[in-house]
């Protein structure tokens, strides 16, 4: 599967959500999302630009690896790949045994939204701000659903400079 994205940090969020909520689009929920990212080993997740994550939100856990960017028409394309956790606790002693280190917290207040196919966030992220972010899930098309991807960021009015990196990246960068 491929990860069709694009994130921007945007000064006024509820313009946006009124927008998606005209054009069709469903609220589907609003969590806290607690993130805790590892770096391996073996190797520099910084360096190989990879991401092994652990997501505590709305009573769930959710390991994630995520493979190197690529981008296609200003749209960030990566492999991701989830699982559920039934322990988080014991999950995180397990990655310590064989070496894998904790790096950082990332806290966000996020409200999922549905329209289509797509999935979008409004995310109030501590210490960084208000973004928004467009997604697609692909198997083939990547090219294709790129440009869907902006035509409903434009319809939405989701301008301005587009962020490739993570959230975990700007918060990094920000120390």
């Amino acid at each position: 599967m491929l990860e069709i994205e694009i994130k921007v940090k945007v000064p006024h969020i509820d313009e946006i959500k009124k927008r998606i909520l005209t054009i069709g689009g469903k609220h589907s929920e609003t969590v806290v999302e607690e993130d805790l990212y590892y770096n391996a080993p073996h190797r520099d997740f910084a360096q190989t630009d990879e991401a092994l994550r652990v997501r505590s939100a709305g009573g769930k856990t959710i390991l994630t690896y995520k493979g190197p960017k690529n981008t296609l028409m200003g749209s960030k394309i990566r492999e991701e790949c989830n699982v559920q956790l039934d322990n988080a606790g014991a999950f995180d002693t397990i990655l310590k045994n064989l070496g894998f280190k904790p790096v950082a917290h990332v806290r966000k207040l996020r409200e999922y939204y549905t329209y289509q196919d797509f999935s979008i966030a409004l995310d109030n992220v501590d210490h960084l701000g208000e973004f928004v972010e467009i997604e697609l899930i692909t198997e083939n098309n990547a090219e294709k659903a790129a440009k869907r991807v902006d035509e409903l960021a434009e319809t939405l009015g989701v301008v301005g400079e587009r962020i490739s990196i993570s959230y975990l990246e700007l918060l990094l960068s920000t120390q």
